[in-house]
């Protein structure tokens, strides 16, 4: 998408530096910086300390870090050391597993000369999946967001709802959640997006600059909104992203999912999840027993991040002196509660069989076969 006119990913090679160039976002919306990362060990500081964030963004984040490690060391015990140094950054989105799995797997059979060149180029190749995947969900979602258009008064929008950054800044381009609304909007149809805050990072203020960025008219609302505008009627559909869904349909987003979710329901609201393939963790049923919850540092609830009067980006401490602050990052919301999935190969209900009617491919053993990209076969959706 664009920052002031010029087109960017959310990540690039750099082939004279050899180096992967990052927006990093720990300064957003305030400050557009760019960082290069020439390591893997960069790149895992990247991940765990959230320069890059969003679950398919930490996969290509992780495939270009083995790139890195592969150039710097071919060996054996580099392969190892890497694929357990990055899979410990974040516990909770599956992309991370599902890009370090689809790395190892490439590379291990290989001979330690050709795994430099080789692990590049699967980096790039992921990446350019997840642009492809995200185009395609947003084809799938615009189709439900025409279906509303027929439903409004002349010149009213269609108003949707959306919680935390599942934008074009947390994947490579497009977005999950985001890219029905940029194709919507490109197609010429009227919306409004409630944007939620979504304590204790803010990150929906990413989403708002992005849409602000995209000329799409947004209100940046409380977390705590939500209901209160779907009980209005001023709802017409909820949009979220996903850092993991399982087999069955259970979703893991980031904290305050699961209350916008029971809200919907309340209001007959339709609830949906954009879900790029890799995101589905094939070998989970429970999401609720089975998804570890990423706990993060106390301090993202008790201080925030702005920019003063002065001009000065700064932490503000907004909770009393010494008080502790709790911190898990996401929730799980029950497949039952989601009206239904936008994959990248149509739009499902979140169940067993809906996915499976999608990904035949996943529907026997265990799911560990998860390594085919968006252009493998699959029937049609009805939705």
């Amino acid at each position: 998408m664009k920052v002031n006119g010029r087109h960017y990913r959310s990540l690039w090679w750099d082939d004279h530096a050899h180096a992967l160039m990052i927006i990093d976002q720990r300064w957003l919306p305030h400050d557009f910086r760019v960082a290069e990362l020439r390591t893997a060990d960069n790149c895992a500081v990247a991940i765990r300390e959230m320069w890059v964030r969003g679950a398919p963004l930490i996969g290509a984040t992780a495939a270009y870090a083995m790139a890195l490690r592969m150039k710097a060391d071919p060996s054996n015990g580099a392969l190892d050391a890497a694929w357990d140094q990055l899979h410990a950054t974040r516990p909770t989105a599956i992309n991370l597993r599902w890009a370090l799995d689809r790395c190892r797997s490439l590379l291990e059979p290989l001979g330690p000369p050709a795994r430099a060149e080789a692990a590049l180029a699967l980096a790039h190749e992921l990446a350019d999946e997840d642009v492809e995947i995200n185009r395609r969900i947003g084809e799938h979602g615009l189709a439900l967001i025409r279906e509303i258009t027929p439903r409004k008064r002349t010149g009213e929008p269609v108003r949707l709802l959306t919680h935390c950054n599942a934008g074009w800044v947390a994947t490579v381009d497009w977005g999950t959640a985001t890219s029905p609304m940029y194709q919507a909007h490109d197609a010429g149809i009227a919306l409004h997006v409630w944007v939620d805050e979504t304590r204790p990072r803010n990150q929906g203020a990413l989403t708002a600059w992005e849409l602000g960025s995209h000329g799409i008219s947004h209100s940046y609302v409380v977390d705590n909104a939500g209901g209160h505008l779907m009980q209005h009627g001023l709802v017409d559909m909820v949009i979220v992203g996903t850092d993991r869904t399982t087999r069955r349909g259970d979703v893991c987003n980031k904290i305050g999912t699961y209350l916008k979710a029971l809200a919907a329901r309340d209001n007959g609201v339709p609830f949906y999840v954009a879900l790029p393939s890799p995101t589905i963790d094939w070998r989970v049923d429970d999401g609720f027993a089975e998804i570890p919850i990423e706990e993060r540092a106390p301090q993202e609830t008790t201080h925030v991040l702005g920019r003063t009067e002065a001009g000065n980006i700064e932490h503000v401490l907004v909770a009393p002196e010494g008080t502790p602050g709790g911190n898990p990052a996401f929730d799980v919301t029950p497949s039952h509660l989601v009206t239904g999935l936008i994959t990248e190969r149509g739009v499902c209900e979140a169940s067993a069989a809906g996915l499976a009617a999608l990904f035949p491919e996943h529907s026997a053993g265990d799911g560990r076969s998860g390594d085919r990209g968006p252009d493998s076969p699959a029937p049609e959706s009805a939705g």
